[in-house]
């Protein structure tokens, strides 16, 4: 619900609230830290502590899923209780003595007893993103009445923030960690996250009075004798433990995903089947095709961040002006693509709706397929170099440009899908479907790299020939995925248009 806005007008920059740009850089500041520790974490699984490259991608996969997932739990108990600001407020500090954690560790050394503190680190991240993430965007929607024209142009630049913050994080975090030592890399993704809670401390009047308690009376109430919002911080703690169980149990991760999508999967086909009709129930099947599809995506996406990490780290020419650019910092090449082509998607959706010619969702999705597998059959490509001369950067540059324009047609196409499609009554409980099929695609990139370390790859460098195969492999099973579900579009819209009804 829109907040009400004061009767004096809002100070404005640039033509929006200035709350936007007090989102927008903490929203950058939190991805910084986010993707600078990303870029480092596979690398200090494999070189630390000495994990190899199955063990790694297990767990590696088992904290994307955990991130993705935990924003359920932040968003329930800010929408109850806490408020989003508050909540925003809270995530980023437990983020921060996460990041924290993992710093102090290095100093410890790399013993089994400080492990747990490792451990204890990510699963703090972990908790404190799902206060932080699931909230700071509801934020961005509060600072405009419902139907405000400039609600759409305030998310881009919100979107772009991110992109920013998840490029500049692995060239600073990537280049401190692997060059001075991991304390200095997690030690910059702390300070990026601490200027992001200090710049969205300050601007607290900016913000309009959004995201307050939406109860404060029941947020100050005491629950066995200790007040409700202390309560709620206070399940940091067992939320912190569970993280930590299931980071190192990723079989047990990845058996409550498997669990979970079915559960929710089938109550959906229920509700669509049993309690609704029509048009109503049309988009919610059609809605639910697309969750179902999007983990094939970010299974393939998210190899970036581990098994093309330690590719990238032994196989490729990693030699720019003479100097050798740490692995990690690549990882700053798919944001900053999407910054350099956001603009240009935009602008080729506005021609296409005044053309009416726009893709629909699912075609949308079927070219994004195509194109994250169609970055690994480029990248097989490098079979043709000699195996004593190393992968030239332009495959890496190729590829990770494919995987950002597949982003583009899946990522926010999908969100957007999930809200228009979504009864009025369930539109959070669909959103939650779509982060939770995010966290199993996710899980899924971990599955794959450890398949890839069997093959031959590894955390050792692996046999290059191998790895490349596997890529070209899992790249055409993905470009066949995305041609089936093009073809499943054209099938659809016949459909549609047989039955007369409104073309999605």
């Amino acid at each position: 619900m829109a907040i009400t806005i004061p009767s004096h007008q809002p100070e404005t920059l640039w033509g929006h609230p200035k709350g936007l740009y007090v989102l927008f850089f903490t929203e950058l500041w939190e991805r910084f830290s986010f993707y600078g520790m990303r870029a480092l974490l596979i690398f200090y699984l494999t070189r630390h502590f000495l994990y190899s490259g199955k063990e790694s991608g297990l767990l590696y996969g088992s904290y994307l899923a955990l991130v993705f997932l935990s924003p359920m739990i932040g968003g329930y108990l800010a929408d109850r209780w806490l408020g989003q600001r508050k909540a925003v407020l809270f995530g980023g500090m437990v983020i921060a003595s996460g990041h924290i954690l993992l710093g102090t560790e290095d100093f410890l050394g790399g013993s089994q007893a400080t492990l747990g503190v490792f451990w204890i680190g990510l699963s703090l991240i972990v908790v404190g993103t799902g206060f932080l993430k699931a909230n700071i965007s509801a934020l961005v929607g509060k600072l405009y009445a419902q139907h405000d024209p400039r609600r759409d142009s305030a998310y881009t630049l919100f979107y772009m923030g991110i992109n920013i913050g998840g490029a500049v994080g692995p060239l600073m975090c990537g280049l401190l960690g692997e060059t001075l030592g991991w304390s200095y890399g997690f030690g910059a993704a702390a300070i990026g996250m601490i200027a992001g809670i200090i710049v969205f401390a300050r601007g607290k009047r900016h913000l309009l009075g959004g995201g307050e308690a939406p109860d404060p009376a029941a947020l100050a109430q005491p629950v066995l004798g200790v007040k409700r919002e202390w309560l709620i911080y206070g399940s940091t703690i067992p939320l912190t433990l569970l993280s930590w169980l299931l980071l190192v149990s990723p079989k047990l991760t990845g058996t409550l995903l498997a669990a979970g999508g079915l559960l929710v999967g089938l109550l959906l086909v229920w509700i669509a089947l049993a309690r609704l009709e029509g048009e109503e129930r049309r988009k919610l099947l059609y809605a639910l095709a697309l969750v179902v599809i999007q983990p094939v995506f970010w299974g393939l996406y998210e190899q970036s961040g581990s098994s093309l990490n330690l590719f990238i780290d032994y196989h490729v020419n990693r030699m720019i002006l003479g100097y050798e650019v740490p692995a990690s910092v690549f990882q700053a090449l798919p944001p900053l693509f999407v910054c350099l082509i956001a603009l240009p998607f935009a602008a080729l959706w506005l021609r296409l709706a005044k053309r009416n010619r726009m893709p629909t969702p699912l075609s949308s999705f079927g070219f994004g397929i195509i194109m994250v597998g169609g970055g690994f059959v480029l990248m097989a490509a490098a079979q043709l170099v000699p195996a004593d001369q190393k992968v030239p950067l332009t495959f890496i540059f190729l590829l990770f440009l494919c995987h950002a324009v597949g982003e583009m047609c899946l990522s926010p196409v999908g969100l957007s899908a999930m809200s228009r499609f979504a009864p009025r009554h369930m539109t959070s409980f669909l959103m939650g479907t779509w982060f939770l099929a995010t966290a199993a695609g996710n899980f899924s990139a971990g599955v794959i790299a450890s398949v890839i370390e069997v093959m031959g790859g590894g955390a050792n460098g692996g046999d290059r020939a191998i790895i490349l195969d596997a890529y070209l492999r899992i790249g055409l099973v993905a470009a066949a995925i995305g041609a089936f579900v093009l073809t499943l579009n054209i099938g659809a819209q016949q459909y549609i248009r047989w039955r007369g009804a409104i073309p999605v």
